[in-house]
C-alpha cells in the first residue's frame, strides 16, 4: 500500500513538468512568469514536513496519511480549472503540504512498523517514488497526450523550467473548464487513483489495532544515541548536500550538456533520461540489495561512486563519452543514499515525527537552495562548468560527513 502511494505520488510531482506549457497556457501567462508555481510547492512542502512531522507524533498514521492523500486529490482535481496564476500557485502549496506530509509519515511508519529491520520495505518506498517519477512524463506524452518537456522531474525537483512562451491576457474567472481536455484526464486520472489508495488508508485505520501494538512495542524498544541531535544536525547537513546535487544534476545536465559539451537537444535529452533511468533501477535493485548489505556499506558504496564520477566529469567536462558513463554512474550511486540513510540512523537513534521532518527538511532547503547558487554562478561564470564543481562538492562534503556521524553514532551510551 505504502510502495503504491509513492508511486502515484512519484506521478504527482513528476507530471508538472511535462503539463507546465499547459498549465501555463491554461491560466494565460508565459511559462517564465510562472516559476512562482516551483516556489509555492517547495514552500508548500517545508509546511508540510513540519506540520506532518509533528501530528505523527499525536495522530494516527494511517489517519494522517490517508488525510494527506484526500487532500493531495483534491488539490489534483482542482489544478486543471485555474484560471489565474495565483490560484494555481495556491493549489501547488496545497499539494505541496500534502505531499511534505506523506513523504515524512510514510517514512515515520515504515520505520515504526519494521524499525532497523526495515532497510529493503525503506528502499522499496523510495523505488516506488522513482519509478513513477520516471514513468509520469512517458505517460503523459503517449498516454494522456500532453505536451511533454525534455526533462524529468524527481521527488524533489523544484527548480523553475527557463522556457518561455507567449502570454495572453488574464481570466476573469478564478475557476473555469480547461480547453485542453488531455490536460483535465491527466490530473484526473492519477487523482482518482490517488483517491482509491486513501480510502484503503482510511480502512486500515478503522483496522488499526494490530498496527498499534507493532508501533507500541517498536516506541517501547527505543534508543537514543549519545549524541542524538548532534547526529540529526550532521543528517541535515548531509542531505542538504546530497538531495541538491541530485536535484541540481538532474535540472540543469540538459543544458549544460547543449550549452557547454554542445550535445544536440535530442542527445541532450537522452542524457537526461539516463540520469533518471540509472537512478529508478538502482532503486530497484537496492531491495534486494539491503537484504545482503548493511545501509551503512550502501552509503559508503554510493559516496565512493558519486565522487568518481564527479571528479571524471570535472576532469573530462568536454567529452561527450566521459559524460554519458559518468553520468549513468552518477544516477546509479545518487539512487540509495537518502533511503539507506534514513534506515541508517535508525539503528543507532529512534526517530519520530518530528526528528524525521527535520533532516527531511534539510534535504528540502538543498535542492532549493544549490540549484539556485549554481544559477547565479552560471551567470557570472558563463564558460565554467560551475553545475559539475558544485556536485563534486557536494560528493566531498557528504563523503566527509558521514564517517563523522558514523562516529558519533557508535560512542557508547
Amino acid at each position: 500500500m505504502f510502495c503504491i502511494s509513492f508511486l502515484l505520488l512519484g506521478m504527482t510531482v513528476a507530471i508538472l513538468g511535462p503539463t507546465f506549457p499547459d498549465l501555463a497556457k491554461n491560466v494565460n501567462q508565459n511559462i517564465s512568469s510562472l516559476s512562482e508555481v516551483f516556489v509555492g510547492r517547495a514552500l508548500g512542502y517545508l509546511c508540510g514536513s513540519v506540520v506532518g512531522g509533528a501530528l505523527f507524533d499525536c495522530m494516527n498514521h494511517f489517519l494522517l496519511l490517508g488525510m494527506s492523500m484526500l487532500a493531495t486529490t483534491i488539490g489534483l482535481y482542482l489544478i486543471p480549472f485555474c484560471k489565474t496564476a495565483t490560484v494555481l500557485i495556491a493549489m501547488m502549496s496545497v499539494f505541496g503540504v500534502s505531499f511534505g506530509a506523506l513523504d515524512t509519515g510514510a517514512n515515520v511508519l515504515i520505520l515504526a512498523l519494521w524499525g532497523d529491520k526495515g532497510a529493503p520495505h525503506m528502499q522499496a518506498l523510495h523505488f516506488s517514488f522513482a519509478l513513477g517519477a520516471f514513468l509520469a512524463p512517458l505517460l503523459a506524452k503517449l498516454a494522456w497526450g500532453t505536451t511533454a518537456s525534455t526533462q524529468n522531474h524527481t521527488e524533489t525537483d523544484f527548480v523553475p523550467l527557463m522556457l518561455n512562451r507567449s502570454s495572453g491576457a488574464t481570466s476573469d474567472s478564478l475557476f473555469a473548464a480547461p480547453e485542453d481536455k488531455n490536460l483535465l484526464w491527466t490530473y484526473a486520472s492519477i487523482g482518482t487513483y490517488i483517491l482509491v489508495v486513501s480510502v484503503f488508508l482510511f480502512g486500515l485505520f478503522c483496522k488499526k489495532h494490530s498496527r498499534q501494538k507493532k508501533s507500541t512495542a517498536s516506541a517501547e524498544g527505543a534508543r537514543r544515541a549519545k549524541y542524538h541531535w548532534a547526529l540529526l544536525c550532521l543528517l541535515f547537513l548531509f542531505f542538504f548536500f546530497y538531495v541538491g546535487a541530485e536535484v541540481t544534476y538532474g535540472s540543469y545536465v540538459f543544458s549544460f550538456a547543449t550549452t557547454h559539451v554542445g550535445m544536440e537537444e535530442s542527445e541532450a535529452a537522452g542524457l537526461n533520461s539516463i540520469f533518471w533511468g540509472t537512478f529508478a533501477a538502482c532503486r530497484g535493485l537496492a531491495i534486494f540489495f539491503a537484504t545482503l548489505l548493511q545501509p551503512g556499506t550502501m552509503i559508503v558504496l554510493s559516496n565512493i561512486g558519486s565522487f568518481v564520477s564527479t571528479l571524471f566529469l570535472v576532469l573530462f567536462d568536454k567529452s561527450p563519452l566521459c559524460l554519458w558513463i559518468a553520468t549513468s554512474v552518477y544516477g546509479a550511486s545518487m539512487a540509495v543514499t537518502f533511503p539507506s540513510g534514513i534506515s541508517w540512523i535508525e539503528q543507532y537513534t529512534t526517530l519520530t515525527g518530528k526528528s524525521t521532518a527535520f533532516f527531511v527538511i534539510g534535504g528540502t532547503l538543498g535542492e532549493m537552495a544549490i540549484p539556485g547558487v549554481i544559477g547565479i554562478l552560471q551567470g557570472h561564470y558563463p564558460d565554467l562548468p560551475v553545475v559539475l564543481y558544485i556536485c563534486l562538492a557536494s560528493a566531498i562534503s557528504t563523503a566527509v560527513l558521514f564517517p563523522v556521524m558514523y562516529k558519533l553514532a557508535t560512542l557508547p551510551l
